[in-house]
């Protein structure tokens, strides 16, 4: 099969009306911290390296960084998600401001922590990576006034993305109560998911799971095409969706629609450095394309050359919708 490409005016004209969409990401927000140095040792008190740091750096992520990836490429973000009543929290909301991301939408919440995960890192290897979080459900008045906004951030926008860490916030009532206002609305909804509870996706719009989750939620090794194949069409009868969008890493994508021939489409990346925060920029590209008014098609291809460009980059990386076009062999107009 032919993959799937974008002409260059289909190209230019879709990305340019990425500006004019305002997309709702909700789910678990975090900081990434990146702690930076050199190994040049092991530990005499045990067989790892001791790393000498150099730098510190502290970065969007989770559904935070899939609202960078969606103000980056042009649009407009509200962010919906609970936060600590700590000193974490304040520096989240400092670095959304840096962003140009508005931080209205988060609830606070002091039973639990802001999410921190913190990397070491080595040259160019991460050697380990400590999390600090909560995973409890929301509860009482945290939940109500989450809620509560959610109804009042779900109106004017043109697509709603759902960023599941699994830290607790997207629970099944949320979900539901999601899918009915958003139907009522007509706005499609998409999720990065997470294996343990796809279940709780019924009726959404797209998944973007990688090939690891999209086998163990559907229950098929995928081992090669004809398996990978099965485990999307269960998928697409389970879920009841418009499409799943199957991450492969190094083999690309692969688009499943009902009724339709699976779409397989190869990776752009020349050199793959870091892969974290990688389907964050899928989700936010494809659904910024699909608001845009894109076909499923034209949205996976925008997303897979947006992959290519963050997994050769280290750490939580972002796409303009200049490098967007350059990627897809489509240069902005006018340009040389």
């Amino acid at each position: 099969m032919v993959p799937p490409t974008l002409g260059i005016e289909e190209a230019r004209a879709l990305v340019s009306r990425l500006s004019t969409r305002r997309v709702l990401v909700v789910g678990d927000v975090m900081l990434d911290e990146y702690v930076w140095g050199d190994a040049g040792r092991i530990s005499p008190e045990a067989p790892v390296p001791v790393v000498e740091v150099s730098g510190c750096s502290v970065r969007l992520g989770g559904a935070a960084n899939v609202a960078r990836n969606v103000v980056s490429l042009g649009g407009k973000v509200h962010l919906l998600s609970v936060v600590g009543a700590d000193d974490r929290a304040g520096k989240l909301r400092e670095v959304l401001d840096e962003e140009g991301i508005l931080p209205d939408g988060l609830v606070e919440d002091a039973d639990r922590p802001t999410s921190l995960k913190t990397r070491i890192i080595a040259g160019r290897q991460q050697v380990v990576r400590v999390d600090r979080e909560s995973r409890a459900s929301l509860t009482g008045a945290v939940r109500e006034e989450f809620d509560a906004r959610l109804s009042d951030l779900l109106a004017g926008v043109d697509g709603v993305i759902v960023s599941d860490y699994g830290k607790g916030i997207v629970d099944l009532p949320f979900m539901e109560r999601l899918i009915r206002e958003a139907r009522e609305r007509d706005v499609p909804v998409a999720v990065d998911p997470k294996e343990s509870h796809f279940h709780r996706y019924a009726g959404v719009s797209i998944v973007t799971p990688n090939a690891n989750e999209a086998g163990g939620a559907a229950r098929v090794a995928i081992v090669d095409e004809e398996s990978l194949a099965r485990a999307g069409r269960v998928l697409l009868s389970e879920l009841g969706a418009e499409g799943v969008l199957i991450t492969r890493g190094a083999e690309g994508m692969s688009l499943f629609r009902p009724d339709c021939p699976p779409v397989h489409i190869p990776a752009t990346a020349r050199e793959v450095f870091d892969v974290t925060g990688a389907g964050d920029t899928v989700v936010a590209a494809f659904t910024m394309a699909r608001a845009a008014g894109g076909s499923m098609e034209a949205a996976a291809v925008l997303s897979n050359a947006a992959a290519g460009i963050v997994v050769g980059e280290l750490g939580t990386a972002c796409v303009s919708p200049e490098a967007l076009l350059s990627a897809v062999g489509a240069s902005p107009a006018g340009a040389a």
